[in-house]
């Protein structure tokens, strides 16, 4: 029973904390449309400002709990290295597709607006794949410095980790919509039934976060997270 709690309690928890910030940067989108703001001027702020501080409150709140993950990218980076396991990595997929969808069923039924919060490919498709691939990098490696490195400052690891998401929202939402997670991708794709190049938004994202991952492990990490990178099917406490 204990070994079930430890996985559905932050299971419960991802999901609150990714409908949070979907709601949140989905819902900046829904009202820069409503209000007329075009993206490329106020609005691309506005998004990518809602998008920072929606993951750096959802980060805050649950990273005691369950890590703070948020993001498909992040669970199976964190897997890849050994700081969670099998179990745990599949409990939290699921909490983060459940929470996003649930934050774009909420917002489709507010605004009404089609295809909000679908991101699109704008550039050619190995190129979307490539920047989602490197946007997604600079976040991970964060994450495993200051929240999964237990050397890290945990303290500014929902700060740090808050603006490398809206600066890199700045970067790319005329591009590719800045996704770096792919239940922020999902969710609104489910809802509104547009899959048009969704793949860029798996592939990439988790491609550029095992990439960060073991670079930081490999090159930076300290004794227990390459002990860990090199046991990766057993669970961490604390993962």
């Amino acid at each position: 029973m204990s070994a079930l709690k430890s996985i559905w309690q932050p299971s419960i928890a991802e999901l609150i904390a990714t409908f949070t910030f979907v709601f949140v940067g989905v819902g900046a989108a829904g009202a820069s449309t409503w209000l007329g703001t075009a993206p490329g001027d106020t609005g691309l702020i506005l998004v990518g400002l809602a998008h920072g501080l929606g993951i750096m409150i959802g980060v805050m709140t649950v990273g005691r709990i369950s890590g703070g993950h948020l993001n498909p990218a992040v669970s199976v980076a964190a897997w890849a290295t050994g700081n969670i396991g099998t179990p745990r990595l599949i409990a939290y997929v699921i909490a983060q597709l459940a929470g996003a969808t649930l934050a774009a069923i909420a917002l489709d039924r507010a605004f009404n607006i089609d295809g909000l919060g679908v991101h699109k490919v704008r550039i050619e498709t190995g190129t979307a794949f490539g920047l989602e691939a490197i946007l997604t990098f600079f976040l991970v490696f964060a994450v495993f410095a200051l929240a999964i490195d237990p050397r890290g400052n945990k303290t500014w690891a929902p700060f740090a980790i808050g603006t490398v998401i809206a600066l890199d929202h700045f970067i790319a939402i005329p591009l590719t919509g800045a996704s770096m997670n792919p239940a922020r991708s999902f969710g609104p794709a489910l809802v509104h039934g547009e899959w048009a190049d969704h793949w860029v938004y798996w592939a990439g994202p988790i491609a550029g976060g095992i990439v960060a991952a073991v670079v930081y492990v490999r090159l930076f990490g300290d004794d227990t997270l390459r002990k860990r990178a090199n046991n990766p099917f057993k669970e961490q406490e604390g993962g």
